[in-house]
């Protein structure tokens, strides 16, 4: 269900401050309209951050706005995209509820704008490329509980034709102790309520979702396996092709959050990773492995 209110109060509470170099503002919410939660059907939001991505974002937003869940808030930050994203944004208006094109300073930065403005009980991000597995994916995650402090499911990781690679599966017991080895759920498969969310920090440029879900899961009291398979999610090789980057930040993550034993443990993992990686590419060069 929708809430009319055109009023001053409610510009400034719903959309970004505005700014010069804005290239476009639109969505439900520039017309007056904005949703809530209710009883047993809390309000989901989810995120999708891109910038030129006009290859992949129509099937991104398809895959929003096909749930059966009918209580969902979409938002998009868009990075001041020069292709054609801006005019699939706008072909799919009428259930976009905020979108915003102007520049950031990357991904966490735009997905900080998002935390600024979303209203739901929950927040999902799912960035341009990725999608929700099917149509009844929120639908069954509300009828495990409507009420967890995070839901997590599988991830099927896609190519860029969208074929499939492989399945990262949940783990059997998720909480802040098993973050200690890194990302062990896929972040486009966690939906985490609305009091455990923190802004990213910006100091880490390649793996602050790690840092985020580290804050969200340190108070949270129930985490729910949603047994579901949540998203598909495009390999875009960002991780490979930073591979100490990710790596760097990652140590200074458990470092700060979790202390000395549990940075040592990540050093072992770290050496293992390298080897893997290195002997991956010789393989490769070789013409051994594609």
């Amino acid at each position: 269900m929708m809430i009319n209110n055109v009023d001053d109060k409610f510009e400034t509470f719903l959309l970004l401050s505005k700014r010069n170099d804005r290239k476009g503002e639109g969505g439900l919410r520039k017309k007056g309209y904005s949703k809530r939660s209710y009883k047993n059907k809390p309000l989901i939001s989810i995120v999708t951050v891109v910038f030129n991505g006009e290859e992949f974002l129509e099937e991104t937003i398809q895959s929003v706005a096909n749930q059966t869940y009918d209580n969902v808030e979409y938002i998009i930050i868009d990075g001041g995209s020069v292709d054609e994203t801006l005019d699939i944004i706008k072909k799919y208006e009428e259930q976009i509820d905020y979108w915003v094109s102007e520049k950031d300073n990357g991904i966490y930065d735009a997905m900080n704008k998002a935390i600024e403005v979303y209203f739901g009980e929950y927040i999902w991000f799912l960035n341009a490329g990725d999608t929700i597995y099917d149509s009844n994916v929120i639908t069954n995650m509300f009828h495990c509980s409507v009420d967890a402090d995070i839901f997590y499911g599988a991830t099927q990781l896609v190519d860029q034709d969208g074929e499939f690679i492989k399945l990262i599966k949940q783990p059997e017991n998720f909480n802040l102790k098993s973050l200690t080895k890194g990302m062990v759920v896929s972040h486009q498969s966690v939906v985490v309520k609305r009091k455990f969310v923190f802004p990213y920090n910006l100091k880490y440029k390649f793996v602050s979702d790690h840092d985020w879900l580290i804050n969200a899961s340190r108070d949270a009291k129930s985490f729910q396996d949603t047994s579901l398979t949540m998203s598909k999610y495009l390999l875009d090789g960002f991780s490979q092709n930073n591979f100490f980057g990710c790596w760097k930040d990652r140590l200074a993550i458990v470092s700060m959050q979790y202390g000395r034993s549990v940075l040592l443990l990540n050093y072992i993992l770290f050496i293992k990773a390298l080897l893997k990686n290195t002997l991956k590419k010789a393989l490769q060069s070789f013409g051994l492995l594609k």
